[in-house]
């Protein structure tokens, strides 16, 4: 029995729950392909699929072996695809996750020169703040704030995410200019929610971590909306400084003092970070988006 085949054949037809549709995936006949699934069940002593007239669906045992196979498949085409495309030109279809803020102030602007300079390579962008794995979810590179990962992949960092609080001078007129931690409870919050929850406002005071968060006034995932309420006067807002550098740039807000400082985070490891499966980095698509998006983002200014 070819068990390759067997496993590519049973993965299929999980994925299409059908084996008349996978077989004509494969050019095969139905009869020929439920063959083989049913030879690797024989070999391996156990049913894997349950069948009806109308439908094929996963036993117990089966879901767990799926799981597995279809993963160990996955890798093996990502080698496959590594060494079909060692030192070749960068083509193909580039998959890349990143989170909302730094995808459309900082990746999109910059994807444009990088299409100019790889014309054969269709980018596949998405843009979400939910979590993903560069090895589960068919992404070849993944752009995220938070901590580096500690799961088997390379994790560069590209930037410092470090929050920063600012307002408006009509706010700090009409509320009064907070200088410690402890006086923003006379103030108003507008904080942004990450997929973990609210982003809390830490500071390290008499030896250890306090949340002095300021009772608040609006909280969202909508970066943009957050500093337009800060804008008009609605209150403090915090959020990296990569993304309130134009407004303060312009005017419009003003960066707060504090002693000691305000932190989102307990970690000096908070920062965004451009991440990928190191054999990826051998297919060239994937290696030429990662040495242009680290040339790119990693030596600029950012604030």
């Amino acid at each position: 029995m070819d068990q390759l085949r067997a496993l590519k054949y049973f993965v299929k037809v999980v994925e299409l729950g059908s084996f008349t549709q996978a077989a004509k995936t494969f050019s095969v006949p139905a009869s020929s392909l439920s063959r083989r699934v049913a030879d690797l069940e024989k070999s391996l002593g156990a049913t894997l699929l349950k069948r009806s007239t109308r439908a094929v669906s996963l036993t117990e045992i089966g879901t767990e072996y799926y799981q597995q196979v279809s993963s160990l498949l996955n890798q093996l085409e990502q080698s496959n695809e590594a060494v079909r495309s060692y030192q070749t030109e960068p083509m193909g279809t580039l998959r890349i996750s990143a989170m909302v803020g730094i995808g459309r102030e900082v990746l999109i602007p910059l994807m444009d020169e990088f299409s100019r300079l790889y014309p054969k390579v269709i980018l596949d962008i998405e843009l979400s703040d939910e979590l993903s794995s560069v090895g589960r979810d068919d992404v070849d590179i993944a752009i995220r704030g938070g901590y580096a990962p500690n799961d088997r992949v390379v994790a560069i960092r590209l930037m410092d995410n470090q929050f920063i609080p600012a307002a408006t001078e009509q706010y700090l007129q009409q509320m009064g200019t907070p200088h410690h931690p402890s006086e923003l409870s006379q103030h108003k919050g507008l904080y942004y929610r990450s997929p973990n929850g609210r982003v809390p406002w830490l500071s390290f005071i008499d030896g250890q971590w306090q949340d002095v968060s300021a009772p608040a006034a609006a909280i969202s995932n909508a970066g943009e909306w957050l500093i337009e309420k800060a804008k008009q006067g609605d209150g403090i807002v915090m959020m990296p400084r990569w993304v309130l550098s134009p407004f303060l740039h312009r005017g419009e807000l003003q960066e707060l003092d504090f002693e000691p400082p305000l932190s989102a985070s307990q970690s000096a490891d908070f920062g965004v970070y451009l991440i990928y499966q190191k054999q990826r980095y051998h297919v060239p698509k994937v290696k030429a988006a990662v040495d242009f998006l680290v040339a790119r983002i990693k030596h600029a200014t950012w604030g």
